[in-house]
């Protein structure tokens, strides 16, 4: 019998999603991080709503998302928003999820900065995949879907993953020689996100 992938952005709880877990999955975003912003904009998403439109990435399930700010506030490229359902101070509602051609060119520019700040402020998320991922196929690991991970580098992770369970990226690359982890998870996400994978590790769909 198959191990099912651990996708820890699916939005469906799997066996490394129950509830009570740390890889427990909200289905909605909480945080998101700006990518670009306009102050007088009009929505892509709902029709006719206008005012402070912002396109921005979720921290957990690394949607491309439109969400109008409240007036008079003032935003930064990379600011990290509360979206949630309660107490935003910044935010007045999350319209809609935008496709990566929907997104300005400034924030295309901006989204290999913030994707890769996302990967490091939840670093123990990306080390715990890393730690956990399987075969996708009898011939395929989900690893060598990370670029720059091969079949040599994939091989030595399963090793020194069975001897002790990865606790950093730092770790990674002292144990693997693997360099920057992050940026290389990174890269993947922004693939994902631009449509150009066909099987995704990170980004719910």
């Amino acid at each position: 019998m198959s191990t099912p992938s651990p996708h820890y952005n699916s939005g469906r709880i799997d066996y490394a999603q129950s509830p009570g877990t740390e890889q427990y999955q909200r289905k909605y975003e909480e945080y998101a991080y700006v990518l670009d912003f306009v102050q007088r904009g009009k929505s892509t998403t709902v029709r006719a709503r206008e005012g402070i439109i912002i396109q921005a990435i979720g921290e957990e399930h690394l949607t491309l998302l439109e969400l109008l700010g409240i007036q008079n506030m003032s935003f930064e490229v990379g600011e990290r928003l509360y979206i949630g359902r309660e107490g935003r101070d910044k935010v007045v509602s999350v319209l809609g999820r935008l496709e990566y051609r929907d997104i300005s060119q400034s924030a295309k520019n901006e989204l290999s900065n913030i994707v890769e700040k996302i990967v490091v402020a939840n670093e123990k998320r990306f080390v715990d995949y890393i730690n956990m991922a399987p075969p996708v196929t009898p011939r395929i690991h989900a690893l060598e879907l990370i670029p720059g991970i091969g079949k040599t580098y994939m091989m030595t992770i399963i090793k020194e993953r069975d001897k002790k369970k990865f606790e950093s990226f730092a770790d990674i690359q002292d144990r693997v020689g693997l360099r920057d982890p992050a940026k290389l998870i990174a890269k993947r996400i922004i693939d994902e996100i631009a449509g150009e994978e066909r099987r995704n590790l990170f980004v719910r769909k």
